[in-house]
């Protein structure tokens, strides 16, 4: 079994922290467009254009699987990249509602979505956790997070005024804080710090997992998988923080 994983950039490297501690693969190949990050401020067309070359790169891999770390391309163009491929595409959005309604029992949760413009802009979260009977739902571009974790910002004066610049308008504490962007668990530590242990942070990688094993049946197989990075600009950045995060 060798499962693809894409993101825009290196924020896909928590997705795949988490998928390697389920050793439900022999190999894992992970390619990052860090040459054209962000993905989320990007429109509807571009991002389908660029999901649509990366398939295409998988394809030549001949992955069994691929995962959409990014929630910027599961929001616009995850159907359209399941309509040309060969093997099962999953995108962490519906892993991330999945995730929500097994953590949340209580509807009138007040949940906080954190996310790129255009992931915000589709209201995939919102309508999803919606349908599901989570009516306290309030969703925040947080844009700035992107770039702070590509320059290897993950804790600090600077993230914490970015912090303060998203969240001083607060009137609640969120019971659960969606990180509804592959970037923002690699700064879980500093939101869970400024937000207390109160809030339930919630993201993408470990609801993958969850969702691979419901819905898949996958077991626990292969302890020693091989792990390949390739990215389209500057791919030894890419290694180098995937030392830091993975390892």
């Amino acid at each position: 079994m060798k499962l693809g994983v894409f993101d825009s950039g290196v924020g896909g490297l928590s997705v795949l922290k988490s998928l390697l501690q389920t050793n439900f693969f022999e190999e894992y190949i992970y390619y990052g467009d860090t040459a054209r990050v962000p993905y989320g401020v990007k429109d509807k067309d571009t991002i389908v254009k660029f999901s649509l070359e990366a398939l295409e790169f998988f394809n030549q891999k001949q992955v069994d699987m691929l995962i959409i770390a990014c929630n910027t391309v599961s929001a616009y163009a995850l159907e359209i990249l399941r309509a040309n491929a060969k093997f099962p595409i999953l995108g962490v959005i519906e892993a991330g509602v999945l995730a929500t309604t097994n953590t949340l029992n209580d509807k009138n949760s007040k949940i906080l979505v954190i996310a790129t413009k255009a992931t915000i802009n589709s209201h995939q979260y919102k309508q999803r956790l919606s349908q599901e009977g989570y009516l306290a739902v309030e969703e925040r571009a947080t844009g700035l997070f992107v770039p702070m974790v590509e320059e290897g910002i993950f804790q600090g004066d600077f993230l914490n005024s970015a912090f303060k610049y998203y969240f001083d308008d607060l009137t609640y504490i969120p019971d659960a804080l969606i990180l509804a962007c592959t970037h923002f668990p690699l700064i879980s530590k500093s939101l869970q710090q400024y937000f207390g242990k109160q809030t339930r942070l919630i993201h993408s990688g470990e609801a993958i997992a969850l969702q691979l094993k419901k819905e898949y049946n996958l077991k626990e197989k292969y302890h020693n998988p091989k792990v390949s990075f390739f990215a389209s600009s500057d791919e030894e950045k890419l290694k180098n923080i995937a030392k830091i995060w993975l390892y």
